[in-house]
Formats: structure tokens, sequence, C-alpha cells
């Protein structure tokens, strides 16, 4: 396109005068004036469409830039990369480059390289992704330092663009004054390669006024000028438009002939782009490598501050604690003979410790067994029951308002949260729980958290509103399970104590330390509202607030798990509360915003690109009804079932068949899933084992592995969950083969 080769030649012939001041000593660190020349001829080769050349060029110069840190020659490498990226279609990663570019520019007083990157960021924007706003927003900023630099030139062509894009999308009363001072000044300004879309911008706005002679001739004008200079996209946006404007004056025939050179002129360009994405293929693995190898060292030179800092703080330190043990040493010395007296008492005291010690782990032994042998006998049955539920009204759509149908399955779903609860206090008690780096959208998650509560809201005719700090960075970084479950638990129990009224979840942006943005969250209601002398009560286990006058749902368990849930992200929570009037709980929690991290956990995430395939899957399961649930979702979602009862009948079937994935249950008789996936194993077969288990993942994880299976599923679960683990370990074994 016009726009990036215009840009690119004007920074091919910028100087800066105070170059001439360059001392030409000998030395190992490279000169500027070598950057700039080693940064022309990266831009001399991009113009001669040699962009292997060019890219390991820009990439010398920007090697260089970065030994003497100079921010203008690092920007300037990083448009000549992006704009190589741009020629060849690449336009997410000519979009990464430039922005990487107008990041160091922005640490520069030079305006014209400011001017050069945003422009460059609105045609990509614009003509390339067709977001259109954010791309004018960039000419805009673009305009903006034109005119610092007054450069009528490129004002005018920057105009021009706006007024193109404008007129793309409609808007022609928002492109006008562009257009007419385009029409004003082009003429001394402007050049031969802005000059056909000059007359074929002016074709469409006089076509969309009705001004149809005028419009013709521009659009003629345009197509003759185009073929003269030999602009192909320039050519082929002539032959489009001017089509457009033959069919609404009803010539057909002209209209297709047009949209057939157009098309033609279109299929030319991309071969050629083929042709050149297929000569550059190899130097864009060699680039994203350099990337990588630029920010470390980056890293390695902060890091080499930070370390000279910290070695005199342990030398210090050190002296210190040299001192100090010195100290303890003396005074270990005088008490060498009070110790020795009190040893015998000691060590009497110390048996009956171990004693009450081993009494008290094998109590706290007996008692994680016996929450985990409850839990996975409330969750067998609660696997069928919810999925049964499930199945009827997938199959019976005239039940889905059945209120007995919908109470079953409340009910089904409020037994599992109760199992829920009573596993996460005995894991936070026992230390069991570590938060997870992950990044997340913190508007999407109070959204999920809004629609999942909606039931329990229309229960009590109540609204839940939600009022979120723009100012908050789109992406954090931060164990976005434990926020959502903080937020059900208060916001489940605001709706309770509310009816015919409302709840806000607020979340502010209050500090901003580094990389940490520390978020305040507050979940308010107005309803019966919580006496003073309770609230140091609600944390508690167990408790549960004027249950005797109106018949709140609940284990008591909420608000306590809330609290141990916070104290993993060190934080605590507060309440401000008047009874009749309602309850607002404040709590601050500080997430990570780290842009190049988000990208790399985003970009380290497995994309499915076979969930539209048909698997051959084989369950291995005793429970007969969990067995008609298995089957049902999986063959709801196009793939094959082959069920057996137990491990042995499963060997039996893999000498004879082939499967995608194999779906193993934990618990069964004979022969348990993990004995059966290792003699699967040492037959040499590597299809991919999930565990379909009710026990707490966590209990069974290191044995699961070792057994030799690839991923554990927790019953009951949701059929999009399973086949997110089917797709994923799939992918994983076709990769492994390859």
């Amino acid at each position: 396109m016009p726009q990036i080769r215009l840009f690119l030649l004007l920074l091919l012939l910028t100087t800066l005068n105070s170059f001439s001041t360059i001392s030409f000593a000998q030395t190992k660190t490279p000169s500027k004036l070598e950057i700039r020349n080693t940064a022309k001829r990266a831009v001399k080769y991009l113009n001669s469409e040699k962009f292997e050349k060019s890219l390991e060029t820009a990439r010398l110069s920007l090697n260089n830039a970065t030994i003497i840190k100079d921010d203008y020659f690092i920007a300037v490498s990083y448009n000549i990369i992006a704009a190589n990226f741009d020629a060849l279609s690449e336009f997410d990663k000519a979009i990464f480059f430039y922005k990487k570019g107008l990041t160091y520019a922005n640490k520069t007083k030079n305006d014209t390289i400011k001017n050069y990157l945003n422009n460059n960021l609105g045609n990509v924007y614009c003509f390339e992704k067709k977001e259109y706003q954010k791309g004018i927003n960039y000419y805009k900023k673009s305009l903006e330092y034109s005119q610092k630099v007054s450069d009528t030139t490129q004002i005018v062509f920057t105009k021009l663009n706006i007024a193109w894009a404008y007129f793309d999308i409609g808007q022609y009363e928002n492109g006008l004054p562009y257009l007419q001072y385009i029409n004003k000044y082009h003429a001394k300004f402007g050049d031969e390669t802005t000059i056909v879309i000059f007359n074929m911008l002016n074709g469409i706005y006089s076509n969309h006024i009705g001004a149809d002679k005028t419009a013709e001739s521009y659009f003629l004008t345009a197509i003759s000028l185009g073929k003269k200079i030999g602009e192909k996209n320039d050519l082929a946006f002539s032959n489009q438009e001017y089509s457009k404007f033959l069919l609404k004056k009803g010539d057909y025939k002209k209209a297709y002939e047009s949209l057939v050179i157009y098309h033609k002129i279109t299929e030319e360009i991309y071969s050629e782009g083929l042709l050149k994405k297929a000569n550059v293929a190899g130097i864009n693995l060699e680039l994203d490598e350099y990337k990588r190898e630029i920010d470390r060292i980056e890293t390695e030179n902060v890091l080499q501050a930070q370390s000279l800092k910290k070695s005199r703080i342990i030398v210090v330190l050190f002296v210190m604690v040299f001192l100090v043990l010195l100290m303890l040493l003396y005074s270990l010395y005088k008490n060498y003979n009070f110790k020795k007296k009190a040893n015998y008492d000691l060590t009497l005291s110390n048996a009956e410790l171990l004693i009450a010690k081993d009494k008290a782990e094998e109590g706290s032994r007996a008692k994680t067994q016996f929450v985990s042998t409850i839990s996975h006998e409330l969750r067998t049955p609660l696997y069928g029951v919810i999925g049964i539920t499930n199945l009827l009204l997938d199959e019976h759509k005239e039940l889905a308002k059945s209120p007995h149908l919908n109470s079953l399955k409340f009910s089904a779903r409020y037994l599992l949260s109760l199992v829920n609860d009573i596993l996460q206090i005995n894991k936070i008690e026992e230390n069991r729980i570590i938060l997870e780096i992950l990044t997340f959208n913190l508007s999407d998650e109070i959204k999920l958290v809004k629609n999942a509560l909606s039931f329990i809201s229309q229960s009590h005719k109540n609204k839940i509103s939600v009022k979120i700090d723009s100012a908050i960075p789109e992406y954090l970084i931060g164990d976005k399970l434990r926020l959502a479950q903080i937020l059900m638990n208060l916001v489940s129990n605001a709706l309770k104590f509310t009816k015919n009224g409302e709840v806000i979840i607020s979340a502010d942006l209050v500090k901003v330390e580094n990389n940490l943005h520390h978020i305040e969250f507050q979940i308010s209601d107005n309803g019966v509202g919580i006496e003073a002398a309770d609230q140091d009560k609600i944390f508690d286990k167990f408790v549960q607030l004027g249950r005797n006058d109106t018949d709140y749902q609940g284990t008591g368990l909420g608000l306590s798990i809330v609290k141990r849930l916070l104290g993993l992200f060190n934080s605590e929570i507060s309440l401000e509360s008047q009874v009749g009037v309602g309850t607002t709980f404040i709590f601050t929690i500080a997430f990570e915003y780290d842009p190049e991290k988000t990208n790399e956990i985003i970009n380290n995430i497995n994309v499915d690109l076979s969930s539209g395939q048909i698997f051959k899957v084989l369950v291995v399961e005793d429970n007969k009804i969990n067995q008609t649930i298995t089957k049902k979702i999986i063959e709801k979602n196009n793939c094959s079932c082959f069920i057996v009862d137990d491990g042995f009948q499963a060997l039996d079937v893999l000498e004879k068949d082939v499967f995608d994935v194999i779906l193993m249950d934990i618990n069964m008789p004979l022969i348990s899933g993990f004995e059966t996936t290792r003699k699967i194993r040492l037959k040499g077969i590597q299809t991919p084992i999930i565990a379909l288990t009710a026990f707490a993942k966590d209990e069974i994880t290191e044995e699961a592995l070792d057994a030799g299976m690839n991923d554990i599923i927790i019953k009951p679960f949701e059929s999009i969950k399973l086949f997110q683990v089917i797709n994923n370990q799939i992918i994983k074994a076709k990769n492994a083969v390859l």
C-alpha cells in the first residue's frame, strides 16, 4: 500500500544534524553513524522486496542500538522489522513490532519517528484489521506530530488516509473536512504515490452526494493513472469503487467488468504475497529467537545491578550475623550447666509429646481419610443424579420448566456444593492449596459469577449490579479460580439475606506498586444487616446467624472459606453493616500486570484445532448408571463410545481394537484403575488415559502419574470440560508421535 512505502522512503532520507559531530575513533562499541547506515541498508532491501536481507540487516541494527542503549535507533529498527511483516501480510507481527518501536520512540524527543510509527499502526488497523476507530486514533496522533515538525507533505498524506478510513465505514461527513484539506494542498504537497487514491476518494464522495458525472470522471482518472504508474493496490481499489458506482447507476455490465479487473489484480497481488512469505519463513523463527535474546540481555543488565547491591547488603548482614553468633555461643556456654540439669526433664516431656504427636497425626490421617471416603461415596451417586437430570432436560425439552426436575437439579448441586465446601476447608487447614498463576480478564470473571448466581437472584427477586473501575488493566495475572470462589461465596451470601433488593459488586484500582495492581473489591447489599455483636463471629466455621428466625440455607462454611482463601493472597476482609440497612464486605487483592508475561502465558496455551473431529473412546467403568451417563455425554458430542465393566475386559478389548482415548475409573472391583493402567503401559500401548473419579484430584495425582495416566477429571463434571481434556491429550499424543 502507498502509505507504508512513503513513510519508509522518508525514513531513508531523514538524517539527524547531530551526527555531523560523531567521533570516528575505532572502538568495539558501534557508532550511531554505523547504526544509521545499517538501518538505511535495511530500508533499501525492503524497498527492493529483499525481505530476508532486510530483516537480517534490521536485526543487526537493533542489536547495535541496544548495545549503546539508543532509544531512537531501537525504535527505527523495530519500525523496519514491522514494515517487513506488514509487506508480507503478517499483520499481527507487524502490530507487535510497531508498538514495540513506539514504546522506545516515546522515550525520545524525535517527533518524526513517532509520526511514522503512529501512521503505520493506523494503516494496519484501518486497512488490514478493519478496526477503523483504533486506526483513526493512531492517524490523529500521527497528525499531531506532523504539525509539530511542520511537515505539510506528511499532513496531506495522513489526512488522505483518515478520509479514506471514514469513507470506508460510511462516515462521509466526518471524512469530508480531511478531503477538502487534501483538495486544497495536494497539488503543492502531494505526489504520484497518492494521486490515484486522491482521485478515487473524490470519486467516492461525488458518488455519495449524487454528482455522477464528476464521480465517473474522478474514477476514470484514478484508473488511468493507476495503470500508468503501475501501483497495483491503488488500481485494484479504484476498480472496486468504480464497480460500486456503476452498480448503483444500474450499468451492471460495466460494473461486472470492473469487478473482474479488481479480482484479477487482487489475485496477482495475493500470488506475489505468497511467494514473499515463502522466502522469509525461515527468518521469522530466527527473529523471534532474537527478540527473546534482547529481552534476556535487558533482564540480565537489571539483574547484574541488583546483584551488586545485594552483595553489599550480604556483606553487612554477614558481619551482623557473625556478631550475633558470637553472642549466641557465649550465651550457650553460660547456659550449658542449666540445660544439662533440665535435659532429663525435657527427655521425659519429649517422649510424652511424641506420643501425643503420633496420636494427633493418626487422628488427622483418619479425618482426611474419612472426608475423602465420604466425598467419594457422595460424589458417585451425585454424578448419577446430576447426569440423569441433565439427560432428561436435554432429551425432553418439555420438562425444562418442570419445578420438580429443577428442584431435583438444584438440590443435587447444593449437596455437591456442601461436599466441596467441606473438602475445601479441610485442604486449607492442611495447607494443601497453592495459588495458580493464570492470565484473566477481571470483567469477564465477575460477569461469570453474576450469571452463575442469576437463579438465586431471581428466586429472591434481587438485582445484581457490577461496577468496574476503567483504570483496571484488561488482563491481570493471578489465581482467577480462587478469586471467583471468594466472590461466589460473598455474593451468594448477600443474595440469601436480601429480598426484593440489590447486590452490588464493585472493583476499584486503589494502588499500583511496580507490576502489582491492588484491586479493592466491595460486595454490598441492602438486606437484613448484621448485629454489631455478631460481626466478629460470622467468619467462624459453621456459624449461621438468624437461622432460627428465617430458614437461610447453607453450612456456615462460606465466609470461613473466604477468610482463609484471602489469607493465601496475604489479604484480610472487613465489613460494614447496619441492621435493616444492609452489609458491605471489603477486601483488597494485589494482582500482577505484565503485558509481556501475559502474552507469554497466552502463547503457551494449547489451542484446540481438532474439536470437530470424531474420536473413538473406551470407557472403563463398573457403575451402570455412570456408564449410561458417560456414554450419553460422549455420543451427544458425535464421538463413538465402547464400554467395559472392569480392567480385565479393557485389556482384552485393547488387544483387538485401537482407541483415541481411554476414560478409566479408579475404584473398581477385581482390578483397580491404577493397576489396569500399569498393565496397559506394559503392553506398549500409549493411548492417552484419563482418570474419571470421584476422589479429590490432589489425593490421587501422584499415584495416577506413576501408573501412567495422562490427566484426571473429577466427577461430577461439565461435558465441555471433559472434551477440553480429551482434545488436549489427543493433540499431545499426536505431537509426541510426530
